[in-house]
């Protein structure tokens, strides 16, 4: 019995579609630090030029720091030795000389959850010059995956305390290990203790129309988070003096529109110091539009932790507060 074309396309189209599909679901699940990129590049491009425009931008200075530390913490790894377990790396960058020039990235190549950048060209410029056209967004989807991978981690034990459904209608997916230490009527503060120090989580309210001139806005968010600051986080006791956290004031922040939720917000993001005592260290805020409540929803995350890297505890800060939902409506 003869099977018609129609037919016989359609069981092929089925077979090669299955067998794509089991290809994929026998990928090793991805590993690795959070915020580590392995790079993929000849010893003698990875030492030139190539090597310096790829560190240039992939280890440049995260924002917002104490310190500088690179936004990736960078593995080079010659082709050859490219092998094994090292391409279960979730974020790969891979740089060659070749006979064509192109840059692209690529998703889930030899594990998953993984994306893979890849950079070619005919010489040493044109690889250069694809660095520069396409980092930015590799850096970018480099940076998603790595949000969601921390997402992830944290998700398997969830803190239920419910004060800030309770107070401001909102919730976020906040590590277990993370407590309620202060709460009134229009601010949350939750921490957890780390070896040298603390991250913290706040939330609080401002009404709707607190910033109404882009031209002040720099300094209206930093009489914002210093008026804060002083009702709600004290420092240590010192005679005759008043300590609280403020905006350090010898640094401006760095203040942007991103989008969080669907919807524009604004994005802060700084060093926080103790007035009066010689204390400091990043923050993260973000400022949200919320007119179901007529009213601006601020969730902050910072860090104190003296003479310690603080990148990581303020990505994971940053992956908490991007879980942020709102409820329709009041309680």
């Amino acid at each position: 019995m003869k099977i018609s074309r129609t037919l016989f396309a359609l069981i092929l189209f089925i077979v090669i579609s299955c067998k794509e599909g089991s290809k994929q679901s026998y990928l090793p699940g991805s590993i690795g630090p959070i915020n580590s990129l392995a790079v993929v590049m000849d010893n003698d491009l990875w030492q030139g030029e190539v090597g310096d425009r790829v560190r240039e931008y992939f280890a440049a200075p995260a924002l917002g720091l104490t310190l500088d530390e690179p936004l990736f913490s960078i593995n080079h790894f010659p082709p050859k030795s490219f092998t094994g377990t090292t391409r279960s790396s979730r974020a790969i960058l891979y740089v060659q000389l070749d006979t064509l020039s192109l840059a692209h990235l690529k998703t889930n190549v030899y594990a998953k959850p993984q994306k893979v950048g890849v950079i070619k060209g005919r010489t040493k410029e044109e690889i250069i010059q694809n660095v520069d056209k396409m980092a930015s967004e590799m850096v970018t989807s480099f940076k998603e995956q790595e949000i969601l991978e921390s997402q992830e981690r944290f998700l398997k034990s969830l803190n239920k305390e419910g004060v800030l459904e309770a107070r401001f209608n909102i919730s976020m997916r906040i590590p277990s290990i993370y407590k309620v230490g202060r709460q009134e009527a229009n601010f949350v503060w939750i921490d957890r203790q780390i070896q040298k120090g603390t991250m913290n989580v706040i939330a609080y309210t401002v009404p709707s129309n607190y910033f109404n001139n882009d031209s002040t806005l720099v300094r209206d968010i930093v009489k914002m988070r210093d008026s804060i600051g002083k009702l709600y986080i004290p420092g240590p006791d010192v005679p005759d003096k008043i300590t609280y956290m403020r905006t350090e004031p010898a640094f401006a922040p760095h203040v942007f529109h991103v989008e969080l939720l669907g919807k524009k917000v604004i994005e802060v993001r700084g060093i926080w110091d103790i007035a009066n005592y010689p204390m400091a260290g990043p923050f993260l805020t973000y400022i949200i539009n919320d007119p179901n409540h007529n009213r601006k929803m601020v969730i902050e995350g910072f860090t104190f932790a003296p003479a310690t890297e603080k990148r990581d505890y303020m990505f994971e800060l940053e992956a908490i507060l991007k879980t942020i939902k709102f409820r329709s409506s009041p309680k």
